[in-house]
């Protein structure tokens, strides 16, 4: 069984940049370590991708605060990060979820059997995002996340995003 490793906007403003926390910033080396544990070629991450015109967008709007605006050292992988993703599949997403992700990867499973692991940021925000839509698109592959290796905006909204996973069958080690 094939396993693949879905990293979620491990970018320097949701670590320590405009959005971080220091919940953030403690998983780091936790998810380093889970991404080199996996071939790279089933290594798939996504970077919150805006643009200049941020502030005008729904989210910019109902988040007031300009992040991972492309080209910024800000939307660039952790650096710690930036090396051991090399070769990943990375995909610029606009908003929470990716359905080119989603899309993707079912594509790999409609032709051979695999497990999804899913580490990230925000746990609240893209993580419980891309979970669900991976477990609409494929409702029968097994989705895990790890929660040692995620961090919500607070701590009790990390807590909350975990619990509705659950509830929606994405498995917690």
């Amino acid at each position: 069984m094939r396993k693949i490793l879905v990293v979620i906007d491990m970018q320097k403003d949701f670590i320590d940049g405009a959005l971080g926390t220091k919940e953030a910033v403690a998983i780091v080396p936790a998810v380093l370590e889970k991404i080199k544990s996996y071939d790279i070629k089933d290594v798939f991450a996504t970077k919150d991708t805006h643009h200049p015109d941020y502030m005008g967008t729904q989210e910019g709007h109902n988040l007031p605060v300009e992040h991972c605006i492309e080209g910024t050292e800000g939307w660039e992988f952790d650096k710690s990060l930036q090396e051991a993703l090399e070769g990943a599949r990375v995909y610029n997403k606009p908003t929470f979820g990716s359905t080119e992700l989603a899309k993707d990867i079912k594509a790999i499973a409609d032709t051979e059997e695999i497990e999804i692991e899913m580490v990230g940021l925000c746990t609240d925000i893209c993580v419980v995002s891309n979970a669900l839509m991976l477990k609409a698109f494929m409702p029968e592959v097994k989705i895990s996340v790890d929660p040692s290796c995620c961090a919500g905006v607070t701590v009790e909204k990390h807590e909350a995003a975990l619990e509705t996973m659950r509830s929606c069958q994405i498995q917690m080690p």
